[in-house]
């Protein structure tokens, strides 16, 4: 597995602690990533994105809910909430990655950790956003 997928992964791992309101950032940052098993690179790339998703999770979710139809955030499975973020973040604000490498790398995310289903519904999304933003 390549760098930038274990580095998504770990990001999934933590916004999905983060999102369930039980811990912070500082605690994944003393408690899981040393435990993580992953390379340093990852752990160290997955913080810095973890950082920059939560404090944009309000916009980023704003943005998420126009494209949702009959779908509430809230109500959404958590991996796939937190998938979505991922990809909005990307496609949104990381110059670096193309928006289709996003989409893709979120649906390889969301077929592991969620559902097929969950794939397709999270692929109608990203790509809905990505036309908007294009």
């Amino acid at each position: 597995m390549g760098l930038k997928r274990r580095t998504r992964e770990l990001a999934l791992q933590m916004l999905f602690q983060m999102d369930l309101g039980t811990v912070q950032i500082k605690d994944l940052e003393e408690n899981f990533l040393p435990q993580a098993s992953a390379p340093e690179a990852a752990k160290e790339m997955s913080l810095v994105l973890v950082k920059n998703i939560w404090d944009r999770v309000s916009e980023i979710d704003s943005t998420l809910r126009r494209f949702t139809e009959h779908w509430d955030l809230a109500r959404m499975a958590g991996v796939d909430r937190n998938v979505l973020r991922i990809g909005a973040y990307e496609i949104l604000f990381d110059a670096e990655v193309p928006k289709s490498v996003a989409i893709n790398e979120a649906l390889e995310i969301v077929k592991r950790f969620s559902t097929e289903e969950s794939s397709r519904f999270v692929n109608g999304i990203l790509d809905k956003l990505e036309k908007k933003v294009s």
